[in-house]
């Protein structure tokens, strides 16, 4: 998945966010889970840079007013 910018996600509609939060969560999943089995390395980066992404969708979320 391509980095979230602040910007573009501005200029989406509240479905398109409310979908994005949704696939970002899951990758989140995904990647704990192949962290808890081994599969890739804790310090690979990839679940700080997915939870970043996350809380950057949340916030424009509540800047807009729109409820998860």
């Amino acid at each position: 998945m391509p980095r979230v910018k602040a910007k573009n996600l501005r200029e989406q509609d509240s479905d398109h966010l409310r979908d994005r939060l949704f696939e970002l969560r899951g990758e989140l999943i995904k990647l704990r889970g192949l962290s808890a089995r081994g599969m890739i390395q804790k310090q690979s980066g990839k679940i700080d840079r997915i939870k970043k992404d996350i809380a950057r969708v949340l916030t424009i979320m509540k800047e807009k007013g729109i409820a998860e």
